[in-house]
């Protein structure tokens, strides 16, 4: 089964990563814009088909997305699963030389949340993200787009059982697992989210429902982000863009 992804930090990105994916590749008619034109010559290089296609087709074919003018057809990218997990942790301690730090998404089926949360996550330097195997987004097009590329990079794994996936992390990894709830009486920046060579993972719920009860009661912490207005929560993605920084803060005053 073939996948359709658009947009200029999309392709560029997996022209880095994967350009044994490509199959061909759409560009609109009459741009010749720089930028463009170097991905282009990219892709020739590489011997890849590239076609000129109209801008109404484009529209048509990434349902109005922002597409730049660019849109390639591509073999599906690998999928991670539960039996994917052990390699995925053992590749990053070894590599890496440094506690995992892992992004756990639970409720989040919305793509273009998906793809928000992935390109944060990407900038923050997490290892990898979990999600549910059912009631989650799907890594399309759409969430591709969104992420601008960090889709390649940060492994997306995908489990049957997220409980049993957290009691995994903590007995077999020693990870120290921080859930967000609006109840929780300690917020984020009052918690010490970060401790010397422990690997940490961060649950963020979805919007409203926050997460299951059943995901809760297998978080060691709960913490919460502070809102001074009338707004009651942040959009997921803005969430987790708060609360991974601050792990990121907080990690950064243990190195120096």
């Amino acid at each position: 089964m073939n996948d359709m992804i658009y947009g200029l930090h999309a392709i560029e990105a997996l022209l880095a990563h994967a350009p044994e994916r490509i199959i061909e590749v759409f560009i609109a008619k009459g741009r010749h814009d720089d930028r463009l034109m170097r991905v282009i010559h990219e892709l020739e290089q590489l011997g890849l088909k590239v076609r000129v296609a109209d801008r109404q087709w484009l529209d048509e074919k990434s349902k109005k997305g922002v597409h730049q003018g660019i849109l390639a057809f591509v073999k599906e990218g690998r999928a991670y699963y539960d039996n994917d997990l052990p390699r995925l942790l053992d590749k990053r301690v070894t590599e890496q030389k440094s506690p995992p730090f892992i992004l756990i998404l639970d409720g989040v089926t919305d793509p273009h949340n998906l793809g928000a949360c992935i390109r944060t996550a990407d900038a923050a330097g997490v290892d990898l993200i979990i999600v549910p195997k059912d009631r989650a987004a799907p890594l399309n097009s759409t969430a591709q787009k969104v992420a601008c590329g960090a889709a390649e990079s940060v492994p997306v794994v995908r489990v049957t059982n997220l409980a049993r996936t957290m009691r995994f992390l903590q007995e077999e990894y020693q990870i120290w697992i921080i859930g967000t709830a609006g109840e929780a009486e300690q917020t984020i920046f009052q918690a010490t989210v970060a401790r010397v060579g422990q690997g940490i993972a961060l649950v963020m719920g979805a919007e409203g429902e926050g997460m299951r009860r059943l995901t809760k009661t297998h978080c060691d912490e709960l913490v919460s982000i502070p809102m001074a207005g009338i707004v009651s929560s942040l959009n997921v993605s803005v969430a987790t863009g708060i609360s991974l920084f601050e792990i990121v803060r907080q990690r950064l005053q243990i190195e120096n």
